[in-house]
């Protein structure tokens, strides 16, 4: 019988209860999004968050594809009548894939192999005879019986190499000798590089790769993803296995058994085995294995890089002036409304080889004036640092905050389908610039609308497993749109159908309602939208807000089957829901316990006093502005023992990346973050978080930069 109680299973697996393994399923399964089930199902998991919930959900497709398999092979070996009870037995208690693999190794149907070849010359006996190193009868006389000219066994030495290439395959497929090898490769496996011969010049950048060799189980993700790639780009050939001596002495001890003939028969069989089949093998599962785990531990970086980029503080609602920089071409300047909508276009020429100094200024000031600008953000790219300066020269009438803004993304948005619709009248330059300010205004509403793979904070994101890295970031623009909740009267069909329930099609039909009919009045309102129903609203309303609707409840994160508890809250307070959310001592009167059913326990009870504590809280941090030094703007400004301001815009496993307005960023080695060990560099800094740096060295030529953190702090 095939295991069906995954739950079980899984529940072992995390240390969890088999109770909110089983609910967990059940709940994804009918069709519940991960984001719906941690916030609003939490009696069901017993409070379980967003990666457990999301690992459930991996292991559970882990246990039903080896199931699958698992099915496969009985059913295969059955129909070639090999499946004994004994066999069956193995297959069915197996939990490894490899072991599975293994079982089945022998009865996979192969394409003609030399063994293949050489039992339909009839060799298969003598390779028995000799396989069983008995040593009772001469060899070669025994390897004569099996000389056949019209079968094409000219000789007894193709007799016995017949024999060899049978027991080499045996060897290869023995469960015993794939298990002990696969063991001692996963051990003491060194993967070593060398540089293509005629390669070293154009592979330069491989360059610590030329002779290299390390344990690969010490080898870290982003030195296996390096050199992976130099392989794939023809400068690099690698090797990956144990100690080849070490690895002979652990195969001839499982299978020679004398010293006569037949056992050197058999050890240059072994031998060939290992170098023909076994080591490759071994090699590919190696390969195959480290880089699934390299590729998973990069994506991770990916993930966690996103998350803290769409986290990053808004600037919110504000009048902004945006200013895509540049040199020949000029600087393309668009204005922006509160909600983002353009209200203004042109191009200044501040800076060389046009230097209309006079008039980009006049031109600024008046626009700021006019449109009542709040902040203006500057794009910093090709000259973003001396547009910003010359802004910040800038005497403008009133207080405006001037920011230095990412361009990461920004040209990929603008020549895509999303951006044509939104400007169909506009060009690249326009949209470039429009994204620019709305991504200060708020990066996630903005962020959402760019590849992931294009914002400039991956590690190695075109090397790995692409359809594992495209979840992997969906699930984390999801998760980060949920958290923040969305404004169903504003957002964009991008923003909405990152929604929990909602997806392309529905968030399409919702912005097309609102388009038509005007701003939705209500939450209940949305189910007037077509295709809107019931298990759509369940699961997309608690993140949906709508501000100024006629419950206040709408502009919360209080899921509308809640909304009778806080009916009943109001009342045993005797005041309206609108009071309870602005009197924090009638809030604080409330015996939660009182309100507990069947359906709403303590966890839902105390997520609903937190939001009418903040109703629809942004989640997000303060927004605070930043300012590089002045005097640095180019790479020959810098000099070692330097210490300068700088933003963190990359995270990578071996260390982070900082930009200090130089047009490269700067590398912090992990060993140059903190005064401590620091295992992920995560763990301690974080995107966009401005730190103090110190230049340790410059390489003006090869535009490398090394800093310090925990230098800077001791300077």
């Amino acid at each position: 019988m095939i295991i069906k109680n995954y739950a079980a299973l899984i529940a072992r697996e995390m240390g969890l209860k088999e109770t909110q393994v089983h609910n967990t399923l059940e709940l994804l399964r009918g069709g519940a999004t991960i984001p719906f089930v941690a916030r609003y199902r939490k009696e069901a998991t017993d409070s379980l968050d967003e990666l457990q919930i999301s690992k459930i959900g991996e292991l559970h497709e882990k246990w039903v594809e080896l199931d699958r398999r698992r099915a496969f092979i009985l059913d295969s070996i059955a129909e070639q009548g090999k499946l004994t009870p004994e066999l069956e037995a193995k297959i069915i208690a197996t939990s490894l894939l490899s072991e599975l693999e293994d079982l089945y190794l022998p009865y996979k149907p192969k394409r003609k192999t030399r063994a293949s070849i050489a039992i339909e010359k009839g060799l298969e006996p003598l390779a028995l005879f000799i396989y069983n190193q008995e040593d009772n009868e001469n060899l070669m006389t025994v390897a004569r019986q099996y000389v056949d000219v019209e079968k094409g066994v000219s000789n007894e030495d193709e007799a016995l190499s017949g024999a060899r290439d049978i027991i080499a395959e045996w060897v290869c497929e023995s469960k015993r000798v794939r298990e002990k090898t696969r063991f001692l490769f996963a051990k003491e496996s060194v993967i070593a590089s060398k540089v293509v011969k005629d390669k070293e010049k154009e592979g330069e950048k491989y360059e610590n790769f030329f002779a290299f060799s390390e344990p690969l189980s010490k080898s870290p993700s982003h030195r296996i993803l390096a050199m992976f790639r130099g392989e794939n780009e023809g400068y690099l050939r690698l090797h990956i296995a144990p100690d080849e001596e070490k690895m002979l002495t652990l195969l001839k001890k499982m299978t020679l058994v004398g010293a006569g003939e037949t056992s050197e028969q058999v050890w240059k069989a072994v031998k060939d085995s290992y170098k023909r089949l076994l080591q490759p093998q071994m090699e590919t599962e190696m390969r195959a294995i480290y880089k699934e785990k390299a590729d998973k531990e990069a994506i991770q970086v990916f993930a966690v890089n996103l998350r803290q980029l769409l986290m990053s503080p808004p600037l919110g609602q504000k009048r902004v002036l945006a200013l895509d920089p540049g040199f020949r071409t000029g600087c393309k300047l668009v204005v922006l409304d509160e909600q983002g909508r353009l209200l203004h276009h042109e191009t200044i020429y501040p800076n060389p080889p046009q230097a209309e100094y006079r008039q980009s200024a006049e031109t600024l000031k008046n626009l700021v004036h006019k449109y009542r600008v709040e902040a203006i953000a500057i794009g910093n790219g090709t000259a973003g640092r001396e547009t910003e300066a010359f802004v910040r020269k800038m005497p403008f009438e009133h207080a405006v905050q001037v920011i230095s803004v990412s361009e990461s993304g920004a040209s990929v948005y603008s020549a895509s389908a999303v951006a044509r619709e939104e400007f169909p009248n506009h060009d690249v330059t326009v949209r470039g610039a429009v994204s620019i300010g709305r991504r200060l205004m708020d990066p996630l509403a903005e962020l959402v609308k760019v590849d992931p793979k294009s914002i400039g904070v991956g590690q190695y994101q075109h090397d790995v497993n692409q359809s594992l890295l495209h979840k992997s970031l969906e699930d984390t623009v999801i998760s980060c749109v949920n958290k923040v909740g969305v404004e169903v009267n504003t957002a964009s069909k991008e923003l909405l159908s990152r929604v929990s329930g909602v997806g392309p099609a529905l968030a399409r039909n919702i912005v097309e309602y609102r388009d038509t009919h005007g701003p939705f009045r209500s939450r209940q309102a949305l189910q007037a939208v077509p295709r809107f129903g019931s298990k759509a609203f369940e699961q997309a309303a608690g993140f949906l807000r709508v501000r100024g609707a006629e419950n206040p409840l709408d502009a919360s994160a209080v899921h509308p089957e809640s909304y009778t508890v806080v009916d009943k809250m109001a009342k045993a307070c005797g005041c309206s829901v609108e009071m309870l959310m602005r009197d924090a001592e009638k809030r604080k009167s409330l015996n939660l316990k009182d309100f507990i059913t069947d359906k709403v326990g303590l966890p839902t009870l105390k997520d609903i006093m937190q939001e009418l504590d903040k109703p629809g809280r942004d989640p997000r941090e303060q927004f605070d502005t930043f300012e590089f030094d002045q005097n640095i703007n180019t790479l020959q400004d810098l000099k070692p023992d330097m210490v300068v301001p700088g933003v963190v815009t990359n995270i990578t496993n071996f260390g982070c990346f900082v930009d200090i307005g130089v047009h490269q960023d700067g590398l912090v080695h992990i060993s140059q973050i903190a005064n401590k060990y620091v295992a992920n560099p995560n763990d301690v800094i974080k995107l966009h978080q401005q730190v103090m740096v110190k230049v340790m060295s410059v390489e003006i030529e090869r535009k490398r930069i090394n800093l310090s953190i925990k230098d800077a702090e001791n300077a």
